[in-house]
């Protein structure tokens, strides 16, 4: 058998050879139209590359149960944790895109037409498995219409099979509702202030809440009560909601220092691709001011509107406005103490 080569081995001259510019014939009458290809590729392998770790999570969480004595929670921390990793490095690649001006796009930028990083399947499919769902999408008709400039018949007919399926957010709300924190055997020795609320602990974090709002704050209470105890927040159950303020609030506790990196590690994802639109949406200004994109949408336009609504887990962020300071965190009842333990 023969060694194996370098190049074979990560199939080299295929990638080097998939690069095939169509403003110019001979390299040495080129343009900046090569390094638009090469980090439009790089993007899409990266993008692979987070499709492939989003699989990997959502496999782990399918699980009816996580048990906190395997490597599970930990490997799906690492994993989300790449995907930071990488969406940094992608936020960074923009500045190299960002060396190419207005003129220089404008030598090759008819021949792209009417293709367009909107049809990118992939960053798609990414939005898709991390549960941002179609209705709340910025000019959501762009999407599912199959006008010139948007999706193949077989890239949408894919993306809607995936909509389908259990996306991260829905396996993490789950999880989330699954966390028997409050249930009543834990709390039978908790005393409150306020006895007659049958949630003794929520009936003592709402008193605390409560005292630390300020005078422009009232309306907070009113929101409190109906995340908590009546509607959620967003596609959060007030279960949900619970588990995920009660994980940031005591994470320094062992059992909740991994769950909390999950939620933040969330967060950052959502930041991170908020971060990423929005360098784009500041390119695509800089390029081609406010004439429409190559794929037919409004173009810096469309891309400013994703910014605000582009997210597949600000619930969770949101959790931040309703915290309390450390020093008046209700302390834990002893057998919830010993449940929330590592000790077997």
């Amino acid at each position: 058998m023969d060694d194996l080569y370098y190049s074979d081995y990560i199939e080299l001259d295929k990638i080097l050879n998939c690069q095939r510019p169509r403003s110019f014939d001979k390299m040495e009458d080129g343009n900046d139209e090569m390094l638009f290809i090469i980090i439009h590729q790089a993007y899409e392998l990266w993008f692979k590359q987070i499709l492939f770790e989003l699989d990997l999570v959502r496999n782990i969480f399918i699980q009816e149960r996580i048990n906190e004595n395997t490597p599970d929670m930990s490997n799906v921390v690492h994993k989300l944790k790449r995907i930071v990793k990488i969406l940094e490095l992608l936020n960074q690649q923009v500045s190299v895109l960002e060396t190419m001006t207005a003129l220089d796009f404008l030598e090759f930028r008819n021949y792209l037409l009417p293709a367009s990083g909107f049809q990118s399947k992939q960053f798609r499919l990414i939005e898709a498995k991390l549960g941002l769902k179609m209705e709340e999408r910025h000019k959501k008709e762009y999407y599912k219409s199959t006008r010139r400039g948007s999706l193949s018949e077989n890239d949408m007919q894919e993306v809607t099979r995936v909509e389908s399926e259990s996306t991260l957010k829905q396996l993490i709300v789950k999880w989330l509702e699954r966390m028997p924190f409050f249930e009543e055997q834990y709390w039978v020795e908790y005393k409150t202030a306020d006895e007659s609320n049958g949630n003794k602990f929520w009936t003592e974090y709402r008193r605390v809440y409560s005292a630390g709002l300020s005078a422009g704050e009232g309306g907070r209470l009113v929101e409190f009560d109906a995340v908590f105890f009546k509607d959620g927040r967003g596609d959060l159950s007030p279960k949900a909601m619970q588990a995920a303020l009660f994980i940031t609030l005591y994470r320094d506790l062992p059992i909740f220092q991994l769950p909390f990196e999950l939620l933040n590690t969330l967060s950052e994802i959502d930041e991170l691709l908020s971060n990423w639109r929005y360098r784009h949406f500041s390119m695509v200004r800089r390029m081609i001011g406010v004439r429409a994109g190559t794929g037919g949408t409004s173009g810096a336009g469309y891309l400013e509107g994703t910014l605000s609504q582009h997210y597949a887990f600000r619930e969770i962020t949101e959790v931040a406005t309703f915290l309390i300071e450390r020093s008046k965190l209700p302390s834990l009842p002893n057998v919830l103490k010993e449940k929330v333990s590592f000790n077997v």
